[in-house]
């Protein structure tokens, strides 16, 4: 009897597996298209703006 158990315990854990990769491949899908389309922004974004958005401005000072 604990052999069965054994089995269907195995095979459960086995189809969990199977979903939780599932689930890990949709969720990596929608971040490559979500982080496309934040590129596809942002290229646009700083060629309206001839690439000055979003910039920290930096002072170059030399002390002698």
């Amino acid at each position: 009897m604990g052999a069965v158990v054994s089995c269907i315990k195995s095979v459960i854990q086995a189809i969990g597996a199977c979903l939780m990769s599932i689930v890990n491949a949709i969720g990596a899908i929608f971040h490559a298209i979500i982080n496309g389309i934040v590129s596809v922004f942002d290229i646009i974004i700083s060629c309206l703006t001839c690439g000055r958005a979003g910039r920290k401005r930096t002072r170059v000072t030399s002390r002698v």
